[in-house]
């Protein structure tokens, strides 16, 4: 049976918890957010006048590729499955370090950087919480399938 087949446990049975929508909701909008610089990128490089062209337009798409991990992952953590965390919290991982830089620059990024790393903190919170994992149907390292320590 494939994972789109699988019956919901009892674990994962009943209402959807809010920490995990919350979750989903801050990885779509990080996901959303990538697709509109992306967008912005490709745009500024194919009709603008850039330093680089081929550079911009580059960045742009890459930009846009990786929107797709977050908002699969929200997808995925809307549907409840239990592999959408993994690529939920290695987003908010490398959110880290670019909030970081954006933290570092003499510009108006510093507004971006702090919204950034609020926004991956608060996730990565959200998608750690007992009742997330919960809900997910994920068990803790060292637990048998059948529920057994």
């Amino acid at each position: 049976m494939s994972s789109e087949q699988t019956p919901a446990t009892p674990e994962t049975a009943g209402p959807r918890p809010r920490r995990l929508t919350y979750a989903a909701a801050l990885a779509a909008l990080e996901g959303l957010a990538l697709v509109a610089a992306g967008a912005w990128m490709l745009v500024e490089g194919l009709a603008g006048d850039p330093d680089d062209r081929q550079s911009a337009v580059t960045g742009g798409v890459t930009l846009i590729v990786l929107a797709l991990l977050p908002l699969l992952a929200a997808r995925g953590l809307l549907a409840r499955r239990s592999w959408s965390r993994g690529p939920a919290v290695i987003t908010q991982i490398m959110a880290l370090p670019v909030a970081y830089n954006l933290l570092q620059a003499d510009s108006v990024a510093i507004p971006a950087g702090i919204a950034l790393a609020v926004v991956a903190v608060a996730a990565l919170i959200l998608l750690i919480n007992p009742a997330t994992t919960q809900a997910l149907g994920i068990r803790g390292p060292g637990r048998a399938q059948d529920g057994k320590q």
